[in-house]
């Protein structure tokens, strides 16, 4: 069986090289050649043929190959749809910003968790994506748009802490100065409250920003929108996040999806401003997408108005999300499903 190559640390392409007889600076040289973004091993010029022929017969190189791409009249905000080798394929957004580019990545083909108000669970769940296929997402943005990403969020299709080895690899892979060299705190992970790991990421002491989706201030709303909810209660959910914050000595941010007469009613505003007392966070609001089948409604603007001023109130800070991309659906999910729907046609 092929080994990912693109996946492993300078350290392990020492091993796997002494393992083929040939010396430990190869694994810097082919390390190098990695980072750069190439997707043959033919393309290693200064690598002997005869160490070409074993790197093929014993590993793979993983790369993105653009399926589609939308970008946006508005704001220069980049859609894409993205192909593997092996058919599957994920979906990645690249913004810009004041301060450089942002890449929203996917962390997995699909999602297990099945918020109601998400499209990419809507398309079930496929496989974890590989700490390689994750930088490809990233190689092939830069490569199209001819430009250096800054910032990278992980809030893409899936869970990122359902796929927690193959996300702290490639968070170790990316900040490396000899990988892309972005640094944690330019890094956001968005979880949707996966609980076991953020004790573990917490141990990990990285110093990226820990997203939560929590989308409703109580048990009774949110295990009716988000299943992971009826396994994972608020409380023991925000106990986690206090032990991140302790441990990190980082502000998490709350991402809620403000869904009209379901979440964004002052009561649930001045609830949620109680559970969130005193702890070192910030509060996003996001009008909620439109996503066939599921009855949702964005709230209304003087509705999320209210909701901001009875968390300020509190002491809680809240923002509203600033939204990117709007006119080609630049939220994840969508345009796969566009994309799957178009080959079961063909």
């Amino acid at each position: 069986m092929l080994k990912d190559i693109g996946s492993m640390f300078e350290e392990e392409l020492k091993e796997e090289m002494a393992s083929l007889g040939e010396p430990a600076y190869r694994a810097g040289q082919i390390y190098k050649w990695l980072q750069s973004g190439i997707k043959s091993f033919d393309e290693m010029t200064n690598i002997s043929k005869k160490l070409r022929e074993k790197l093929v017969e014993n590993y793979y190189i993983s790369f993105a190959s653009i399926e589609k791409k939308l970008i946006s009249a508005y704001d220069d905000t980049r859609k894409y749809l993205l192909s593997f080798p092996d058919g599957e394929a994920v979906e990645s957004v690249l913004m810009k910003y004041h301060h450089g580019y942002t890449s929203c990545i996917s962390t997995q083909v699909g999602c297990k968790m099945g918020c109601t108000f998400c499209a990419t669970g809507k398309s079930g769940f496929s496989r974890n994506l590989t700490a390689s296929e994750m930088l490809s997402q990233l190689r092939a943005e830069q490569e199209d748009a001819n430009i250096r990403i800054s910032n990278i969020v992980l809030m893409g299709m899936g869970e990122p802490l359902d796929n927690y080895e193959n996300v702290l690899r490639f968070l170790r892979l990316v900040s490396s100065e000899k990988g892309m060299n972005i640094g944690m705190r330019h890094i956001s992970l968005s979880t949707c409250g996966v609980v076991p790991r953020i004790y573990d990421l917490a141990a990990e002491k990285l110093q990226l920003t820990l997203s939560v989706s929590l989308h409703a201030p109580n048990d009774q709303i949110r295990s009716r929108t988000m299943p992971i909810n009826r396994k994972y209660g608020i409380d023991e959910l925000l106990r986690a996040c206090r032990y991140y914050i302790e441990q990190t000595g980082r502000r998490i941010s709350f991402e809620y999806a403000m869904i009209d007469g379901v979440n964004d009613s002052d009561a649930c505003a001045a609830e949620l401003a109680s559970r969130l007392r005193e702890m070192i966070c910030h509060v996003n609001l996001i009008p909620v997408n439109t996503v066939g089948g599921t009855g949702y409604k964005k709230s209304r603007m003087d509705r999320i108005k209210s909701f901001i001023s009875v968390l300020e109130k509190a002491g809680i800070t809240a923002t509203v999300r600033r939204t990117l991309g709007s006119d080609i659906n630049a939220s994840c999910g969508q345009l796969k499903r566009a994309y799957k729907k178009e080959e079961k046609t063909e």
